[in-house]
């Protein structure tokens, strides 16, 4: 995952992007969320099946480590 995804305080304000582009892991897996197929994601974002994999493998290392967890919204 490390060579897919950076943080970088330069880059859309330091949000986790897909490496080599500007496309934020949030826009990935909100695309997913949304409805879109992955090869719309490919074709809309110019990023690879190996990047959309490593964006759901980092929300979900994330959702791992959260040492809180909140109710989900109403």
């Amino acid at each position: 995952m490390d060579d897919r995804i950076i943080i970088d305080p330069d880059i859309q304000h330091g949000k986790p992007v897909i490496k080599r582009t500007r496309v934020p892991v949030t826009r990935i897996i909100g695309g997913l969320a949304g409805g879109m197929t992955r090869e719309e994601i490919i074709r809309e974002y110019e990023v690879s099946e190996e990047d959309i994999r490593a964006a759901l493998i980092y929300a979900g290392e994330l959702i791992e480590e959260e040492e809180e967890f909140h109710p989900l919204p109403k």
